[in-house]
């Protein structure tokens, strides 16, 4: 009795290779062809084995250019950007956060010292946030954090006394004091002073948001209108649960 061959084999040794024959590189047989992509491909089977594992695709860059106290800033990270990192996968989305905006950089006296939007407040706040960054390391560790920081009463005195209890209880908040007190504190302002002043076009207003390096106003209202749609849109991997429509985009308001 002969033996029982898969139709959907036949059709596609059918398909590839009309005739029985084998396709040019291809020295697998066929019940193999679709078992890696690396053989899909010498097989030039790739687009009929829907099962295949997709390639690793590169995360979505959005960097955000903001200050402690601007409401608008404010409001985009807890809002915005904190639900949509919490709703997306690691491999999907990857946060810079430069905390400087409108602020202004000067020498006094071979000393570097910072003027902010809105005051000396800010100013300390955004080298709270900036020296926690540089404490932490770890993205997942200081993000939440922030985002205690910036949701709730007082961006500059929330941090030891709740902020890092609830996220990041394993900080060291004396570390932290001691960068904010010292050079290291100013070093990274000086740091993120230089990174906002070699935007390109120049940053108008905060929050200023990048995606994969660029900015335009299409991008800026998308973000603002539905962050995690423009995300799921830009993604070229596999798409989680999580992902859906774009709303209409809408032009945002910031601090100018």
């Amino acid at each position: 009795m002969a033996l029982a061959v898969p139709l959907a084999l036949l059709a596609l040794v059918a398909l590839v290779a009309p005739g029985l024959g084998v396709a040019p590189g291809c020295d697998y047989p066929a019940h193999r062809w679709c078992s890696s992509r690396d053989i899909a491909v010498a097989c030039q089977v790739e687009s009929r084995c829907p099962h295949l594992p997709r390639p690793v695709a590169a995360p979505v860059e959005l960097s955000l250019y903001y200050e402690s106290l601007c409401p608008a800033c404010r409001e985009f990270l807890v809002m915005k950007l904190f639900s949509t990192w919490l709703l997306l996968p690691d491999e999907m989305l990857n946060i810079t956060l430069v905390p400087y905006g409108n602020a202004q950089e000067r020498n006094v006296s071979g000393k570097l010292d910072f003027q902010c939007q809105h005051g000396p407040e800010e100013c300390l706040g955004n080298m709270i946030e900036a020296c926690l960054m540089h404490e932490a390391k770890n993205f997942s560790t200081y993000f939440p954090v922030i985002f205690c920081l910036e949701s709730g009463s007082s961006v500059t005195k929330n941090l030891e006394a709740q902020c890092l209890q609830i996220y990041a209880p394993e900080l060291d908040s004396g570390r932290i004091a001691a960068c904010v007190q010292g050079d290291t504190g100013v070093a990274l302002m000086h740091h993120n002073a230089q990174l906002t002043e070699a935007l390109a076009p120049p940053h108008q207003y905060v929050p200023w948001i990048t995606v994969n390096g660029k900015h335009t106003d299409e991008l800026q209202a998308q973000a603002e209108a539905s962050l995690l749609g423009l995300v799921c849109h830009l993604y070229q991997g596999e798409k989680p649960e999580a992902c859906g429509g774009s709303k209409a985009p809408k032009i945002p308001t910031g601090c100018r």
